[in-house]
């Protein structure tokens, strides 16, 4: 007996000690968070993403995109096809009154409404609802014109008047809201309330250390501040640091769901399924092919707000089925399995997606978009950022193989040797020779571009199509021949009368309104309006990436049924 004591007191010990010690690579033996050992961090309290204000989890599976109704338009763009989604967060309603009024107060407060209180008012009135987009030459609209917006009994309501340019403007500002609270509520910034013009606080400015605000750590009385374990300027160095993303402590950006994504959240089917088998396939976002509800205590009651026909937004007085002639609170109806509410009916909404009008069935399985703009920071010839713009936003430039013709140059010119350039060291050779090879006309076009019949975009931003074996042509030529219009921001081709007018500007924007019939509650409808228009029937909501494993062990995440019997909705 008292030798086993012995043997546990030594394990117990053992323990304490190797517990107490630095956590070490795996692969290296290095400590990690150690001055000594180079001071490479690395942050071990992480569990897992949290969920951010206002969104709900939404975990992620495969399904059937696409039609599952009758194409009664004969539209045939949206071909069912199987696709994977992976999880992400979305709010868990539609973006409201309330919520867009506080964008518009600060936007006003940081920027000004006009030039006698602000530097940048055009920024305010830019973010402005259009209200007017309630008028009907044949109806008596003027009180939602002049009230829905701002008048408290609106508050609830899903903001609508919003093009798809203002809604993506809106999820960065929030983005940055949200994580400039972050950073203060853990100590690491102090309130800043008289920030203005470039000295907004925005996400990317302050990771990019080009936040001029109030970081704590620059201050005598430092409350808290991340530790820095790197020491490698010297004893100066400061002994915490801004939060970085390494931290774990920011959220990801906040943005538009994409159009797989809102399908997929919409539809639900994670209280439809039992083990891999989905017990009954969806129309809606609820069981079964009707509108109304089929529990005992509200059967028969409407279970989204639609338009049941010519001339019956809500039903009859005093049976008001669905209790709202024009979008309703956001909080009102069932949610769905996922807990979202008026993913069919209310207001549709503002996706990411590009619209097109056939959609291939090769394309990616996994997470499907159209519309990706790739983009990096802007930098000088010494490759430092460049500094942020007078609104307090960080310079990006778009990625284009088709524009960049520095890109073109190093990936695809080489000397007189052969010998292709690497990064970093092509402008000073290539300086003297570009436009010289033989090969190579002032376009930066290849003979092989011509003959091969492919379309070769210039710097006038004309397009054409070259017939085969076609040898050089004249700008004159280049301009009768074959041309087509150019949207030059979209690089989108056009023959006016011809073709398609749906450019990259066309959003597609998804689900039922108010003023749609049943047939737009289904979830694999789909329509599209150019970016910068809005209507009354549209909203939006706003998304996140999930970072980590696609399950979550949160308690808030965690699924809760839906009570079709007690839930009214109004």
């Amino acid at each position: 007996m008292i030798k086993m004591k012995k043997h546990l007191l030594i394990l117990a010990g053992t323990a304490i000690i190797f517990g107490c010690g630095q956590e070490k690579s795996k692969t290296t033996g290095w400590n990690y968070n150690d001055p000594k050992h180079g001071g490479f961090e690395v942050s071990t309290n992480f569990a897992e993403q949290n969920t951010p204000p206002g969104m709900v989890f939404v975990e992620g599976g495969s399904f059937t995109m696409g039609r599952v109704e009758q194409d009664v338009r004969y539209d045939w763009n949206n071909i069912p096809k199987g696709v994977t989604v992976s999880s992400f967060y979305l709010d868990e309603t539609e973006v409201r009154n309330v919520d867009y009024l506080e964008y518009l107060f600060w936007l006003e407060r940081v920027y000004g409404s006009n030039y006698d209180n602000g530097s940048y008012p055009e920024v305010y009135w830019n973010a402005l609802p259009d209200t007017n987009v309630w008028r009907d030459k044949l109806a008596f609209n003027e009180p939602l014109v002049e009230h829905y917006l701002r008048h408290p009994a609106y508050h609830q309501y899903p903001v609508v008047g919003i093009s798809w340019e203002q809604a993506v403007d809106y999820c960065a500002w929030r983005t940055d809201r949200v994580n400039e609270r972050i950073l203060i509520d853990n100590g690491y910034l102090w309130e800043d309330p008289d920030q203005v013009d470039e000295n907004v606080f925005t996400t990317e400015s302050y990771l990019m250390g080009q936040y001029e605000g109030r970081i704590r750590r620059m201050l005598p009385n430092l409350k808290q501040g991340v530790h820095n374990y790197n020491k490698k300027a010297g004893r100066d160095r400061e002994a915490v640091r801004i939060v970085q993303e390494r931290d774990g402590i920011l959220f990801p950006a906040f943005r538009l769901p994409t159009e797989a994504e809102w399908e997929y959240a919409a539809l639900g089917l994670v209280n439809n399924t039992e083990e891999e088998n989905i017990d009954e396939r969806r129309l809606y976002p609820w069981d079964g092919d009707g509108v109304r509800n089929a529990a005992n205590k509200n059967k028969g009651e409407i279970v989204a707000n639609f338009k049941r026909g010519r001339g019956d937004n809500m039903g009859i007085a005093s049976k008001l089925n669905d209790n709202a002639d024009i979008p309703g609170p956001t909080r009102t109806y069932w949610p769905n399995g996922f807990g979202l509410y008026n993913m069919a009916g209310n207001v549709s909404e503002w996706v990411m997606d590009v619209y097109r009008p056939l959609v291939d069935q090769t394309t990616t399985d996994l997470n499907p978009y159209r519309g990706n703009v790739y983009q990096t920071w802007s930098r000088d010839e010494d490759r430092f950022l460049i500094e942020k713009d007078s609104l307090g936003r960080i310079i990006k430039e778009n990625v284009s193989h088709a524009n960049d013709k520095n890109l073109w140059k190093r990936r695809n010119y080489s000397n007189s040797n052969n010998i292709n350039f690497l990064d970093g060291d092509y402008d000073s050779r290539l300086s003297n020779d570009w436009g010289k090879d033989e090969n190579i006309n002032e376009f930066g076009e290849t003979k092989e571009n011509i003959v091969s019949g492919e379309i070769v975009i210039n710097d006038n931003t004309q397009v054409q199509i070259r017939p085969e074996k076609e040898g050089y042509l004249s700008n004159k030529d280049r301009n009768n021949q074959n041309s087509f219009e150019l949207d030059k921001n979209t690089l989108e081709v056009y023959d006016y009368g011809k073709t398609s007018l749906v450019t990259d500007n066309s959003k597609v924007y998804k689900g039922g309104s108010w003023n749609d019939r049943a047939y737009w509650m289904v979830p694999g409808t789909r329509r599209f309006l150019d970016q910068s228009l809005s209507t009354a029937t549209i909203g939006f909501r706003c998304a996140m990436d999930r970072l980590g494993p696609p399950t979550s062990q949160l308690k808030e995440n965690q699924r809760k049924p839906v009570d079709w019997e007690r839930k009214k909705g109004y």
